[in-house]
């Protein structure tokens, strides 16, 4: 794995709020700095192997990480993406049971293995804290099979479009600049998305121009995305509206 290594510094992290880490004091936040290191991951490189040993943990600090399982034949498939503050690895489990690869640049808050799970074991307000992420992506995977499921391409892709727009904020993108829009950048090709959502890219193609001619979405480039209305997008992908 190639990265640049440098010292992490809690005091200054952009997702210590929302990272599992947010739920140490600043005594146990000192004790967790001590053995965290800061990686740079170009986009592309794996950063954990499926069935390999687990030697690291880390917190997403920026960009997004595409998980991956490989098939009884040998076929990939991605079955999620993690966002900046979103936690990587599975505590007190000897391997990986997927292959995380950078979708894009990535940097990563990084503690070895034994070192995080004596932190675990010596601080339960951070095993706690931890155990709620798990549950968090339980219920992401939950919601993922029913889009898998039940949804038809358009709600696929829709569902897709509104999971990214909602992790805007964490993935360094910003506002289009016009009130009320959302305007970011797809971490993944039209491929991976069709692989993602179980539907040929000629399928994921047509239901984005379906959803561009309904003024659902804005396409800037083959990539680039405006989401004018958010609630027209959560109509699209049949999700009820937060209240």
């Amino acid at each position: 794995m190639s990265f640049v290594e440098s010292t992490t510094r809690c005091g200054t992290c952009a997702i210590r709020h929302r990272a599992i880490c947010d739920a140490l004091s600043a005594g146990e936040i000192q004790s967790l700095n001590r053995i965290s290191r800061r990686k740079l991951i170009p986009a592309g490189q794996t950063i954990l192997g499926e069935g390999e040993a687990h030697t690291i943990f880390a917190n997403i600090v920026s960009g997004v990480v595409k998980l991956t399982k490989t098939l009884d034949d040998g076929r990939q498939h991605i079955i999620g993406l993690l966002f900046a503050s979103d936690f990587l690895g599975r505590a007190f489990r000897k391997d990986n049971p997927y292959f995380a690869e950078a979708a894009t640049d990535v940097e990563l808050c990084v503690f070895p293995a034994g070192g995080f799970e004596k932190v675990l074991t010596d601080f339960p307000t951070l095993e706690h804290r931890l155990f709620q992420f798990t549950l968090s992506e339980l219920d992401a995977c939950q919601e993922w099979m029913l889009l898998l499921a039940r949804k038809k391409a358009e709600e696929r892709v829709a569902s897709f479009l509104l999971m990214i727009a909602k992790r805007v904020p964490n993935m360094g993108c910003s506002d289009s600049g016009r009130p009320g829009e959302v305007h970011f950048q797809l971490p993944l090709s039209r491929s991976e998305i069709s692989d993602c959502l179980g539907l040929t890219i000629e399928t994921v193609s047509r239901q984005m121009t379906r959803l561009k001619s309904k003024g659902v979405i804005e396409l800037v480039n083959y990539r680039e995305i405006i989401i004018p209305d958010i609630r027209a997008l959560q109509q699209a992908a049949y999700e009820a509206p937060a209240a």
